[in-house]
């Protein structure tokens, strides 16, 4: 039997935020596997379907630049959210984001040179002693249409063009660029809203699918229902989970009555042309970061001495 420690109970309740007992029992039930753990706990209607509550904020700024057809977002991590505000740093991220719209990938603009002969990470490094705080560089996603609009939203914004949350939405189409831009930013603010899993339903992860599939069938079967009726049980829940979870077909957060993907062809009449949404970026600061609290550690500790 694996041993159940405090800080394995904490890391469970931290993904699916179920009770600290409800924990200690999963995993006691699963010798300690966390994965097996989670899907009891689905199982058994205890942990939501999601995991966001295992995106634990880390801190400092996503920021979004474009110059029309290409668009980039990047995420600059600190050790506080103060020093996200200060200036300096801001200047640095902005820096980082308009070096991005030159490389390819993540690795390349941790290369790519920033400032007096010094690439992102060595200039990130120099500001260390000005501003008296670790700084790092962690990643960046990049949109480029032939002809179009990528554009840009940021949620929480504390300067131009980076925040919290930054979204990139790539539009392809021959109409007025403006009027483009406006619909690409409301689509961006709905991306920023309700975080979609895929922008289509063939672009869903099928692991990601086949998980949800089988944590659906067993909630089903727990409700002690024929085998036949469970099926059909979950091919219904499964349509629900494909209209939530796919942005074409989520309902506009702007206007209920309308899909993204009717949002986009009403617009497309309108202005008298074809529009295509190629893609869509969503980064929040700290995603899968995790920052220890030590006075939970305590909680959960005294619980398993209960």
């Amino acid at each position: 039997m694996a041993q159940i420690t405090a800080a394995l109970v904490k890391d469970l309740r931290d993904k699916t935020g179920a009770g600290m007992m409800d924990c200690k029992k999963a995993l006691n039930e699963n010798d300690g596997d966390i994965e097996a753990a989670i899907d009891w706990l689905r199982a058994k209607g205890i942990a939501k379907a999601d995991k966001k509550s295992s995106r634990v904020a880390a801190e400092g700024l996503v920021a979004v630049h474009s110059d029309g057809t290409t668009g980039v977002v990047v995420e600059v991590n600190s050790e506080t959210d103060f020093v996200a505000r200060n200036e300096g740093f801001q200047a640095a991220v902005a820096k980082i984001a308009k070096a991005g719209l030159t490389v390819n990938s993540s690795e390349e603009l941790a290369q790519a040179q920033i400032e007096d002969g010094k690439n992102t990470t060595e200039y990130l490094v120099s500001l260390v002693a000005k501003i008296g705080e670790n700084m790092s560089f962690r990643r960046m996603n990049k949109l480029s249409v032939d002809q179009g609009v990528v554009t840009g939203y940021v949620h929480g914004a504390v300067a131009p063009n980076m925040g919290k949350i930054g979204v990139l939405v790539a539009l392809e189409t021959s109409g007025d660029a403006e009027l483009i831009k406006e619909l690409g930013k409301k689509i961006a603010m709905h991306v920023a809203a309700t975080s979609p899993l895929a922008l289509t339903t063939a672009d869903l992860d099928q692991a990601v699918v086949a998980k949800e599939r089988e944590m659906l069938k067993a909630e089903a079967l727990e409700s002690g229902k024929p085998e036949a009726i469970v099926d059909k049980m979950v091919e219904g829940r499964m349509q629900k989970f494909y209209k939530e979870s796919v942005l074409m077909t989520q309902m506009f957060v702007m206007d209920p009555d309308r899909t993204i993907e009717q949002v986009i062809a009403d617009e497309a009449k309108s202005i008298g042309t074809d529009i295509k949404m190629t893609g869509y970026v969503r980064m929040e600061v700290g995603e899968g970061i995790e920052k220890k609290e030590e006075d939970f550690a305590a909680e959960v500790a005294a619980t398993l001495k209960g």
